[in-house]
């Protein structure tokens, strides 16, 4: 299983002082000697974090796959591309969120996220659509043109104990239907290095999008060790 890295945390402690230090880019290399197969970042339309000059320096340099996060917007449709990542994840956002709190509702944003899918794969950018860990959801996906989808694992992460097989299962149902309609199936959203293992089981899931956990820890062990610690656990090592 793939590790994909997002390191939008990087940005944010740059951002907070407005600062030229830490420099994303120098994270997206550091993951990548360690073992990450992908660079994350999520160019909100506020620009909290990640910034212009980000996406396009990271293009530049990034040897594995690069994913940009973004809205179905005609603004972000236009970065996307002009830059042309490896591949887009259209996810849902709102100014007042301090992160993303659920999927893409695809089937009632289908015309948007259809236009948005034609148009960044017409330049060439595979596109995936985060979604809720639901079955109309994933049809929806497939029927708008998606390439790929990224189950939010979210309610799974913050479920207690007794609701948490059911959220796993939730999860696994979904990924079945996603790879039997032909999509590639990633996941992420609140996973850590505990309660990763379960999902790293899970049949059909390729891929995990991991950023605030991988990020916390490297504070006090470094972004080295805390991404090679993360790549061993998703290789069931």
């Amino acid at each position: 299983m793939r590790l994909g890295l997002n390191i939008d945390h990087i940005a944010t402690i740059r951002q907070a002082r407005r600062a030229r230090e830490p420099e994303p880019v120098t994270a997206a290399l550091m993951a990548e000697l360690a073992g990450a197969e992908g660079i994350t970042v999520h160019l909100r339309g506020d620009r909290r974090h990640i910034q212009d000059r980000d996406v396009e320096l990271l293009r530049q340099v990034v040897a594995t796959k690069l994913n940009i996060e973004m809205a179905a917007t005609p603004e972000m449709v236009a970065i996307a591309c002009r830059v042309k990542p490896d591949q887009v994840t259209l996810v849902p956002e709102r100014p007042d969120e301090v992160t993303t709190t659920g999927g893409l509702d695809v089937v009632q944003q289908a015309s948007a996220v259809r236009a948005a899918a034609a148009a960044c794969r017409a330049a060439g950018v595979r596109v995936s659509v985060f979604i809720d860990a639901l079955t109309e959801q994933v049809a929806a996906s497939k029927a708008v043109g998606a390439d790929a989808i990224e189950i939010n694992t979210g309610p799974y992460a913050e479920a207690r104990d007794a609701q948490r097989p059911a959220q796993l299962a939730r999860v696994a149902i979904a990924a079945e239907h996603a790879a039997d309609a032909g999509l590639e199936v990633l996941a992420g959203h609140g996973l850590n290095y505990v309660n990763v293992t379960s999902i790293v089981r899970l049949p059909h899931i390729v891929e995990l999008n991991i950023g605030h956990a991988i990020i916390a820890r490297a504070a006090f062990v470094g972004l080295d060790r805390a991404v090679r610690e993360m790549v061993a656990l998703l290789r069931g090592q």
